[in-house]
């Protein structure tokens, strides 16, 4: 595995990130609860304390470690909400993490571009992967949260401090039981939010070495705290960029048959290309092509010279994905070569499809099962979302899960949104289903 053990220091990083970093990992429970068992935040805004709700369902050591870390690991989630950095810049992230699993005598390494960390827990030939991603979005953050992000345009709308929190919490448990049945690889990934994703990072510097199945979790805001979604086959979809840049020789409208008419050709192409792919691929794949940007000209009465389309396209299935580029440059060049406008394709493939294996997906389920109870599982849908989780399973089988981090009342706030906001119970959730799902698969 070709990994760093050191952070680079890295110029223009804010001032008191290391100290912010240090005190965050060295919270005890006192500390972050006060006197009256209240989960107090940075600023010193006293909060409730968060309810275990699988508590009482073992292992011991599992209970054990909850209920004496517990407001601990809301105190990380709600430092790392605070203080959010975008993809690949997640040092300070980083720090925390691996400052808090070599206190508890685990060994993480950093990978050489100095985020994201992997870190083994437990001995033996045996080895499954639990992964979480790091990286914050770059939006402004507007709940009014007494712990909102201190980071001007950057902001933990998708959850990722909820992931990287449950994994760390999840490892340090881990690291307290007395005899493990073999080893659990925790990944923290940085670079979900840019494609093609930062899990490339993690398999290039041998993070799936060994690795017999792989694991990871979403928060899911449709679905309430204790709920777990599932699904075999594909859960979400490849997303891929299209770049369409068109030229011709521009002139005066009232001659278009003296020159190539780019703005019909734009318009062939926008209303074509979507119709005739739904014609040319199954359509059970769940493949949509939709346009989010067009530009060409300005004065009413001249053809322009150049334009530009630019759009997404999303599979669900992987052989589709793999067909789609050939396909889509084909089909233009027929459509355009009639109307005698140049065109350039720029087709950037982003991230495979996420598809959960039959006997990874039970594995999963009788972990969600064990840890939160028969009630916890519930089916999910295909998304026509990306996530670089997929990189994964083009190596080794695994599945990905949603979770439930809706209160129960008010509205449920979407992700990617400003506004998006999580029910803290379900760190604790999320912590045992992993917890579950790795001794599951290594029993």
């Amino acid at each position: 595995m070709t990994v760093l053990d050191s952070r680079p220091e890295t110029p223009g990083e804010p001032e008191g990130w290391h100290r912010s970093a240090r005190r965050a990992h060295s919270t005890s429970s006192t500390h972050s609860t006060g006197g009256s068992g209240a989960l107090i935040t940075e600023s010193g805004v006293s909060m409730a304390p968060v309810a275990d709700v699988g508590a009482g369902r073992g292992p011991e050591w599992l209970d054990h470690w909850l209920a004496e870390h517990a407001a601990d690991v809301i105190a990380w989630r709600r430092h790392i909400h605070a203080h959010p950095e975008l993809a690949r810049r997640e040092y300070a992230t980083t720090e925390l993490v691996v400052g808090l699993l070599r206190s508890a005598g685990l060994r993480p390494s950093v990978l050489p571009g100095g985020t994201g960390v992997i870190c083994d827990v437990g001995t033996g030939p045996t080895c499954v992967a639990l992964r979480a991603d790091m990286d914050a979005l770059p939006l402004t953050e507007a709940t009014g949260l007494p712990f909102s992000s201190t980071v001007d345009g950057a902001a933990h709308a998708c959850g990722h401090d909820a992931h990287t929190t449950i994994l760390l919490a999840a490892g340090l448990a881990l690291a307290s039981a007395a005899d493990l049945p073999g080893r659990v690889r925790l990944i923290f990934q940085p670079a979900e939010e840019v494609m093609p994703g930062g899990a490339l990072d993690v398999i290039t510097a041998g993070g799936l070495e060994g690795v017999e199945r792989i694991f990871g979790l979403h928060c899911d805001p449709r679905l309430p705290v204790g709920r777990l979604g599932t699904r075999v086959g594909a859960v979400t979809s490849a997303a891929d960029l299209i770049e369409l840049k068109l030229t011709s020789p521009g002139g005066h409208t009232s001659r278009p048959h003296l020159t190539a008419d780019l703005v019909h050709a734009l318009g062939t192409v926008i209303t074509s290309l979507p119709a005739l792919l739904s014609r040319r691929v199954d359509p059970r794949s769940g493949t949509v092509l939709v346009w989010g940007a067009v530009h060409a000209g300005e004065a009413a009465n001249a053809v322009p010279q150049d334009g530009v389309l630019r759009g997404t396209l999303r599979t669900g299935d992987h052989e589709v994905w793999r067909q789609l580029e050939p396909l889509v440059r084909s089909t233009v060049e027929a459509m355009l070569t009639p109307t005698g406008v140049g065109f350039e394709l720029d087709y950037r493939r982003g991230v495979p499809p996420v598809v959960c294996d039959p006997d990874s997906t039970y594995l999963l389920r009788a972990g969600a099962e064990a840890a939160l109870g028969d009630g916890a599982l519930t089916g999910t849908e295909q998304s026509s979302g990306g996530e670089d989780f997929g990189w994964y399973l083009e190596h080794v089988p695994g599945a990905f899960a949603r979770l439930g981090v809706w209160s129960g009342d008010g509205a449920m706030r979407d992700l990617h949104q400003p506004t998006f906001v999580l029910d803290e119970r379900a760190l604790l959730a999320g912590v045992r289903v992993m917890v579950h799902t790795a001794l599951t698969t290594l029993a």
